[in-house]
């Protein structure tokens, strides 16, 4: 199953504790199509009741692998030609609407709900972004910005 453009996103998630948005994830990754998911560190993995609840039969559909660090994952993705971008609010971030997917492979990093991205993975991003918000609290959901993000990627 491919994405309007082809492009292999792989969704790595940064230590999500929640399951519901695990879960949620999964749904989104099989929507797009073409995307796989790399649960890392405290993540929750399928199968669980909780992740079930949100994906909705998506954990039968989507690529995952469990890694016991995001580093790992990472390093994976690295040596096999990914471009690793991390979703965080950095002073080095760029505007999602402003981001133009540089190569066919893209490895797309989010971090935890309350931390954001872990100390390794800001250090092997190559690059940053965000979703421009307007409100007084700067702050989106994970699953909802994985959303956001994996549609504009798979549609630019």
């Amino acid at each position: 199953m491919l994405n309007k453009n082809n492009i292999e996103i792989v969704v790595i998630l940064d230590n999500i504790r929640s399951m519901h948005n695990i879960g949620s994830i999964f749904r989104t990754c099989d929507a797009i199509g073409n995307c796989s998911i790399y649960l890392c560190g405290i993540c929750a993995q399928p199968p669980n009741k909780q992740i079930y609840k949100t994906a909705l039969g998506a954990t039968e559909s989507v690529k995952w692998q469990y890694f016991s660090t995001v580093e790992k994952a990472l390093n994976r993705l690295i040596n096999t030609g990914y471009e690793l971008v991390g979703v965080e609010q950095t002073k080095n971030s760029i505007s999602l609407n402003e981001f133009s997917t540089p190569n066919k492979k893209i490895g797309l990093v989010f971090g935890n709900e309350i931390k954001g991205l872990s100390k390794e993975s800001i250090d092997l991003c190559k690059s940053f972004i965000e979703i421009n918000q307007y409100g007084i609290k700067k702050s989106m959901n994970v699953s909802v910005v994985a959303g956001i993000v994996l549609w504009f990627i798979s549609n630019e």
